[in-house]
């Protein structure tokens, strides 16, 4: 059984995947059970580069996800994948810092939402994660400007009460066009 809470769906017993074609709650209960300790068994046996490979590819559809069906909040998705795109690969982000020729601290700024990316920036993330990506899936180019577009004009669409009003005082329209005369 799903419920909802706080925006995660929190899964109720062990149910969650299990047939339900079972005569008894018991059974398939302790079925749930089997099948979760056998998923946690193999997670347990994959190599890091596996559940890096995974994890990558994880990223990637997320990211695809976001450019078909972008979220219109004020969440900066742009620096969570680029967040979860550097810790899964570095253990320290100074080393990607150092892997696409920038600035440590400007990485930081980029990373904290205190800076914007530059193009230089986006371009060698581009030429980065298409290198990372070669043995894992096909990841194409213009993947992370989409992301960082896309959130633009979702800010933009999310803010529009701000921004809006202010705007609209300097557009003006003499010549209004009626269709359907």
């Amino acid at each position: 059984m799903i419920k909802e809470k706080n925006k995660f769906k929190e899964i109720e017993g062990a149910e969650f995947g299990v047939d339900s074609r079972y005569t008894s709650k018991k059974k398939q209960l302790d079925d749930g059970k089997a099948l979760m300790e056998a998923r946690l068994q193999r997670m347990k046996n994959l190599s890091s580069d596996k559940i890096i490979k995974a994890k990558l590819l994880q990223l990637k559809l997320k990211m695809e996800e976001f450019i078909k069906e972008p979220i219109y909040q004020e969440e900066n998705h742009f620096t969570k994948f680029l967040t979860s795109y550097i810790d899964t690969i570095y253990s320290k982000r100074i080393d990607f810092a150092k892997d696409i020729d920038i600035d440590a601290n400007l990485l930081s700024k980029i990373v904290n939402n205190h800076r914007k990316p530059k193009e230089d920036f986006l371009l060698r993330l581009m030429i980065h994660s298409e290198k990372t990506y070669n043995n894992i899936c096909h990841f194409h180019k213009k993947t992370w400007y989409q992301v960082y577009f896309q959130e633009k004009l979702s800010e933009l669409m999310a803010n529009q009460d701000q921004w809006r009003p202010n705007v609209e005082r300097h557009v003006k329209i003499k010549n209004l066009i009626s269709v359907g005369d």
